[in-house]
């Protein structure tokens, strides 16, 4: 079965985790073509047109990420929004990436798609 947007926004974080490795994380990137790599966290900036907007995505962002126990680094200013995505209890505490970072990753863009829809 190949990872899409839509597979990853669909499921949810589970535990225990592993780290995935180089090739799983390849594949993971490229459904989410909008998120890179940075300093080994799942990275990706949101522009909005004033503070009011960037606030109402960081709590959608707080909703979902409550509720499958996941929660990403947010840098929120003006009119954009940083979201990292790690995972720290992975490679005995070492932390990486893992399938959770990129399954809340696809249900940010969702909420961020959902939004310039409205």
């Amino acid at each position: 079965m190949s990872i899409t947007a839509s597979t990853l926004a669909a499921a949810h974080c589970i535990q225990p985790i592993d780290a995935l490795d180089d090739s799983a994380i390849a594949a993971h990137l490229a459904a989410l073509p909008d998120w890179q790599i940075e300093a080994g966290k799942l990275a990706r900036s949101f522009a909005f047109n004033n503070y009011y907007e960037t606030l109402a995505f960081v709590n959608a962002i707080a909703w979902m990420i409550h509720a499958e126990d996941h929660h990403p680094e947010l840098i929120v200013s003006y009119n954009r929004c940083a979201v990292k995505f790690d995972t720290h209890s992975v490679n005995a505490g070492r932390g990486g990436l893992s399938a959770n970072d990129f399954v809340c990753a696809a249900k940010v863009d969702a909420l961020f798609a959902q939004r310039a829809h409205a």
